[in-house]
C-alpha cells in the first residue's frame, strides 16, 4: 500500500501530493483549471493553505493575464496569451473551452497515490481529466491528461502537463543537446525573455534534443542549490516549450507531437497524453540525477538485475559475417570473460551491405547453411549467453517483403520518396504491419535459444502521407510490440538502439532493459557524452563499447586501459575486432572484465557522484556508492604543464568511518577522503584509475 498522507486536501479546492523531499500543491483559485501553488521542499497542510491565498501579481498591468504561468492546464481562450497546453475545435469552429468546477478523486495502488481532477465543458460534451501521481519512495510527480469527446473534435495540441516553476533570479536552463555521434551533450545558458523550444520532428526522440530539461537560479552546483527538472516518457515527436514570460515567471509546456493537428476525436471517443514528470531537488544537480535514476530503475522491467558482460561482432565484420567468423570471435570474446555474444547486421537475407535484405529475417542460407542454431549451441558451450541485432521498422526495396508488400511503407502516392541508407521505414502503426513484424520476431525468439534482442533504426520517417496520428501510432505500435514480446518471452533483453542515441527516454526504457547512447564509442568523446547521459539515466541503463584504437569515427589512439576505464563506468560491452588484438591486449581485457565484474553491483545499481566534469577538467572523475563500497573512477584525458591529476574528494561520504582501499590495502579515515580525496597518481596523457574501496566494520 502507498506511504501515509501522500495526497492530501487541506482545504476545500487545495490538494497537496508529497514526495520523500519535496511538496506539489495545487488549488483552484483561477479561473477554472487549477493553479500552482508551490513546487518545492516539503510543506505542511498550514503552509500549504497560506501558500494558496497570496494574490497573483498585484502590479499586474492591464495587458497581462492573472492567469499565465500560473496554470496547471491553460487552453488557447479567454484571459491567457502565453502559449496552451490545450487546442481543440469543434466542427462548428468554436475553439473556447471553459470548465465547470473539478471532481476530485484520490486512488491508491500498490506503491501509488494518483489525484484525479475531472472536468466537464460548460457547454459542450467534452471531460478533462488531470492525473497526478506520486510514487513510494520515490522524489518525483507524474503528470498526465485525458480528454472523452461527446461529439466530434479536432485535438490541436493536448499536452502532457504544463510545469509551472518557482520565480527565481537569474533562471538558467540545462538541456541535453546533439547530433549523431554526439549526443546528450550538457548545454546550460540563461533562459531568456519569451520561448525556448525543444523537441524532435524525427519519429523518434532524436539526437538533437532530449526530452529532459532542469531549471535553477544560475547558481546551483553539482552538490548544492534547487534543481526543477521534468523529462517525458515518450518516443515519438514531441515538444519542449519553455517560457519566459513578461511577469517573469516561467511555464514549462511538454507534450507529445510537433505540429498540429494532434488527433481527430469522434463522439465516444478518447485521447490519452504521454506521463510527464518532474523531480525538485535542494541537493544541485547530482542530487536531481540521483533521483531520476531511481525513477528509471523503477519503471525498468529488469531494472534490479545486473547486466552482463557482452561482445558484439560488428566492428570485427560488418557485414561479412558468416558462421566460421563468428564462431572464431565466439571463442575469443569468452576466453576473456564476456557473458553475452551479440551477432550484428548481416546474418539473414541477402544482406552483403547495406542495399538488401532488410525485411527478409530469415538466416542468408550461404553464411548459415544449418541456420543459427549450431552457432547459439556453440556459444552457449563456450558459456555465454547469445544476443543477435535486428531492425525491425525497417525495409530495404531491394527485398521480397517490399515487393510483395510495397504499399506498407511511408510514402505520398504521386509523389518521388525519399530513401535514406537505402532502406524505407515500415508503417508499424498499421495493424497488419505490426502484426507481421511482431510474428517473425516472436518465431525467431521461439525457435532459437535467444537471451538478447539489439532493436535498431537508422533512419527517420520521410513522406509520412495524411492523417494527424501518425507519428503516435508509430510510437505505439513501437510499444505494442515491445509489450507482447516481452510477456510471451519474458527471459529475453532487448536494447534501444537507433542510429545511437536516438530513441533514448523513459517512454522506451519502461520496455527495454538498456538503451545505446552513441555510435561513437571514443573512449575520450564518450567522457562527455556519457556525463549528460548521466543527468537523466542512470548507468544500469548505458551500454558502452571498448572498441578498437584509432577509433573509426574519431581517429584518437587511446590506450586500452583507458577505453575500459570509461566503458565500465557503464554497462561494459566489447567491439573491437579480437582476432587484431594482440595477447597481451587479450590479457589485459580479461583483466579489467574481472575487475568490472567485481564492481558492477555498485556501478550498475549504487549512487553516482559526479566529482569533476570533463567539461570544465582535463582530469574526469565520477564515483558510485551502494552501502559500504565506494569505486571511484578517475581520467586524466589531456596532461598539461607536467601537473598530475588532482585527488579525487569524496565529500559525498559520511564524516565518520575508516574506508580501505581493496587494492592495496591502505586505509583511509572518511574525514581525509572528504577533505584530500582519492590521489590514483595520474600524471601522463590517457593515464587513468579504478579505485574500490571498502567501509571497514
Amino acid at each position: 500500500m502507498p506511504e501515509a498522507d501522500q495526497v492530501t486536501r487541506p482545504a476545500p479546492g487545495i490538494w497537496v501530493l508529497r514526495t520523500p523531499g519535496s511538496a506539489y500543491v495545487v488549488s483552484t483559485g483561477g479561473e477554472d483549471v487549477p493553479v500552482a501553488v508551490h513546487w518545492g521542499a516539503g510543506v505542511d497542510d498550514a503552509t500549504a493553505v497560506a501558500l494558496a491565498a497570496v494574490p497573483p501579481d498585484p502590479q499586474r498591468a492591464s495587458w497581462e493575464s492573472p492567469l499565465d504561468g500560473r496554470e496547471e492546464y491553460p487552453s488557447d481562450s479567454g484571459l491567457r496569451f502565453a502559449e496552451p497546453a490545450l487546442a481543440v475545435r469543434f466542427p462548428d469552429g468554436q475553439r473556447t473551452v471553459r470548465w465547470q468546477p473539478p471532481v476530485d478523486e484520490v486512488v491508491a495502488g500498490d506503491g501509488w497515490s494518483e489525484l484525479r481532477l475531472r472536468f466537464h465543458e460548460l457547454t459542450r460534451q467534452l471531460r478533462l481529466t488531470l492525473h497526478y501521481r506520486v510514487l513510494d519512495g520515490l522524489d518525483v510527480v507524474e503528470r498526465w491528461a485525458t480528454l472523452d469527446a461527446g461529439e466530434p473534435l479536432e485535438v490541436r495540441r493536448a499536452d502532457s502537463a504544463a510545469w509551472c516553476l518557482p520565480r527565481r533570479d537569474g533562471q538558467r536552463l540545462s538541456s541535453l543537446h546533439g547530433r549523431w555521434g554526439a549526443e546528450t551533450q550538457v548545454q546550460r545558458t540563461t533562459l531568456p525573455a519569451g520561448r525556448t523550444g525543444l523537441g524532435s520532428r524525427r519519429t523518434t526522440t532524436g539526437p538533437a534534443h532530449n526530452p529532459w530539461f532542469a531549471v535553477d537560479d544560475g547558481a546551483a552546483s553539482e552538490t548544492a542549490g534547487e534543481v526543477w527538472s521534468v523529462a517525458l516518457a515518450w518516443s515519438g515527436t514531441w515538444h519542449a516549450d519553455l517560457e519566459v514570460l513578461p511577469n517573469h515567471r516561467v511555464t514549462a509546456r511538454v507534450g507529445a507531437g510537433h505540429e498540429e493537428p494532434l488527433a481527430h476525436l469522434d463522439a465516444g471517443g478518447s485521447f490519452t497524453t504521454p506521463v510527464s514528470v518532474g523531480v525538485f531537488s535542494d541537493g544541485g544537480f547530482g542530487g536531481a540525477s540521483r533521483a531520476w535514476h531511481r525513477y528509471a530503475h523503477h519503471v525498468m522491467p529488469s531494472g534490479g538485475e545486473t547486466r552482463p558482460v557482452l561482445y558484439n561482432s560488428w566492428e570485427a565484420t560488418g557485414f561479412q559475417l558468416d558462421e566460421a567468423n563468428q564462431l572464431a570471435l565466439a571463442e575469443r570474446a569468452a576466453a576473456i570473460g564476456c557473458e553475452l555474444f551479440v551477432m550484428d547486421d548481416g546474418w539473414f537475407g541477402k544482406r552483403v551491405d547495406d542495399h538488401a535484405g532488410l525485411g527478409d529475417w530469415t538466416p542468408n542460407p550461404d553464411r548459415f547453411p544449418d541456420g543459427l542454431g549450431p552457432l547459439i549451441k556453440h556459444v552457449t558451450r563456450l558459456g555465454m549467453r547469445f544476443g543477435i541485432w535486428v531492425e525491425p521498422e525497417m525495409v530495404n526495396p531491394d527485398s521480397d517483403l517490399y515487393r510483395a508488400h510495397p504499399d506498407w511503407v511511408y510514402a505520398t502516392p504521386g509523389y518521388p520518396r525519399h530513401e535514406l541508407r537505402n532502406q524505407l521505414v515500415l508503417d508499424v502503426g498499421r495493424p497488419e504491419v505490426a502484426e507481421w513484424l511482431h510474428g517473425w520476431l516472436d518465431a525467431l525468439l521461439s525457435g532459437h535459444d535467444i537471451a538478447f534482442v539489439k532493436w535498431d533504426m537508422n533512419r527517420p520517417v520521410t513522406d509520412p502521407g495524411p492523417g494527424p496520428q501518425w507519428a503516435q501510432r508509430h510510437a505505439e505500435g513501437v510499444y505494442t510490440i515491445l509489450d507482447r514480446l516481452r510477456r510471451d518471452h519474458p527471459g529475453v533483453r532487448f536494447e534501444s538502439c537507433a542510429s545511437g542515441g536516438s530513441r533514448v527516454d523513459l517512454g522506451i526504457l519502461a520496455r527495454t532493459d538498456q538503451v545505446w547512447p552513441s555510435d561513437n564509442t571514443d573512449a575520450a568523446d564518450r567522457l562527455h557524452i556519457q556525463e549528460g547521459f548521466s543527468l537523466a539515466y542512470p548507468a544500469r541503463a548505458m551500454t558502452a563499447w571498448v572498441t578498437d584504437a584509432p577509433n573509426f569515427l574519431t581517429g584518437h589512439r587511446l590506450p586500452l586501459r583507458f577505453r575500459f576505464h570509461v566503458a565500465m563506468s557503464g554497462v561494459l560491452g566489447v567491439g573491437g575486432d579480437l582476432n587484431a588484438w594482440t595477447a597481451d591486449e587479450r590479457a589485459e581485457a580479461a583483466q579489467l572484465i574481472a575487475l568490472y565484474k567485481q564492481i558492477r553491483p555498485v556501478v550498475q545499481h549504487g549512487e553516482l557522484h559526479r566529482l569533476r566534469s570533463p567539461r570544465t577538467s582535463t582530469a574526469p572523475a565520477l564515483a558510485y556508492a551502494r552501502g559500504d563500497e565506494v569505486v571511484v573512477f578517475q581520467w586524466l584525458h589531456r596532461h598539461r604543464f607536467g601537473e598530475p591529476a588532482p585527488p579525487a574528494r569524496l565529500a559525498f561520504l559520511p564524516p565518520d568511518g575508516t574506508w580501505v582501499d581493496a587494492e592495496t590495502g591502505a586505509t583511509f579515515p572518511a574525514g581525509y577522503l572528504r577533505v584530500h580525496g582519492v590521489d590514483a597518481g595520474l600524471s601522463r596523457d590517457h593515464d587513468s584509475a579504478v579505485t574500490v574501496l571498502r567501509r571497514r566494520s
